[in-house]
């Protein structure tokens, strides 16, 4: 049975900044921690670690309460975005320094890719080679709460994106809290069983991957996530089974059935926009399709960023269009395209949301 890590109003302050009060749970699953610079999320696993003292609150592992208890004595593990290796020893000998048991150095070695540079030291390795290092000697100390910041940043991509297919197993059969702090939103959504979004020192949302980046709870939260579609709208008519909204001469239905005021923000992930040539023949699918004009694209390798000013001109949709479809349509600077938008892919954000905490 796996472990359980319980923040409960954890609260921190450093003269201009406050952190929290924080309320956490995390079980035996990934969560992965995302906000802008300076939001809080080195100081949340600082507090767990040890490292820095909360100033209230309660931090439990299992039940058992971390205040007081040495950094040394919590079995907490954390890999910094620089790992501090002891430059004299080789890395061998640094993972085995912390290891549990000897038979660990090896198999935490070829996971890592570390194989070929177990007898050199840290000076003569390369930052990404220095990180993995670190990365191993902390899993060699299996630690019953696992913290990492950005352990990934200096890997080169294709490293970097093998070891995250790698590391989602190594960090399932581990059953114990994992967070996980990152800027990539991939490396989240690859990793994360849970999103943590962390914004001036207190959590904005937490929730699956899915749901934090299709239906956030604020702008904040749907901008940070990129989703660039958020639109002033109104209302215009309420059933059990949804809604339809209006944004300049624009009519949209939605399966939102629980929205309260008439005022709303849409919000429509770039990921869950269809675009189809100008002319479609079936008839189901016009609902929600809108005519639109190209205005700008953007390839990003595996998809292209597309923007699509509507024909009427009240706004421009941004959609993320796979490289199959963006070369069947012939898709450049002024091609006319036709715009799905699914019902399930509107979600809509209380008026309220508008205010100081959405910029």
């Amino acid at each position: 049975m796996g472990m359980t890590l319980a923040l409960s109003r954890l609260c921190r302050s450093y003269g201009q900044f406050d952190f929290g009060p924080v309320d956490l749970t995390v079980d035996d699953e990934v969560l992965a921690v995302l906000g802008p610079s300076g939001s809080g999320k080195t100081t949340l696993l600082s507090l767990i670690a040890g490292i820095t003292t909360p100033d209230s609150g309660s931090i439990r592992l299992d039940g058992r309460e971390l205040a007081g208890v040495p950094l040394e004595d919590r079995r907490v593990g954390m890999v910094f975005q620089e790992g501090a290796l002891f430059p004299h020893m080789t890395a061998r000998e640094n993972i085995e320094y912390a290891a549990t048991a000897s038979d660990r150095v090896d198999g935490l070695a070829t996971l890592l890719e570390l194989d070929g540079l177990l007898d050199r030291t840290p000076p003569t390795l390369s930052g990404g080679e220095r990180q993995r290092v670190a990365l191993a000697r902390t899993l060699a100390t299996d630690p019953d709460v696992l913290l990492l910041d950005e352990p990934l940043s200096s890997l080169d991509a294709p490293i970097r994106k093998r070891l995250r297919d790698e590391l989602h197993s190594l960090f399932e059969s581990l059953e114990i809290p994992v967070l996980y702090v990152t800027h990539d939103q991939r490396t989240a959504t690859a990793l994360g069983d849970r999103i943590a979004i962390v914004r001036d020192g207190g959590l904005e949302q937490v929730g699956a991957p899915s749901t934090v980046l299709t239906r956030p709870t604020s702008r904040f939260v749907a901008r940070f996530t990129g989703t660039e579609n958020l639109f002033d709208a109104t209302v215009t008519n309420r059933t059990p089974d949804g809604a339809t909204i209006q944004f300049g001469d624009v009519q949209l239905r939605t399966t939102a059935s629980d929205v309260a005021p008439s005022a709303v923000t849409a919000c429509i992930h770039p990921s869950r926009v269809d675009v189809e040539a100008p002319r479609v023949t079936d008839g189901d699918r016009t609902a929600n399709t809108v005519s639109g004009t190209v205005t700008r694209w953007l390839n990003e390798g595996s998809e292209y960023r597309v923007t699509i000013e509507l024909a009427d001109g009240s706004l421009a949709l941004t959609a993320n269009v796979r490289p199959p479809t963006f070369e069947r349509l012939g898709l450049e600077n002024g091609s006319d395209v036709r715009v799905l938008i699914p019902e399930a892919s509107i979600h809509l954000i209380p008026d309220a949301e508008r205010g100081s905490r959405t910029h």
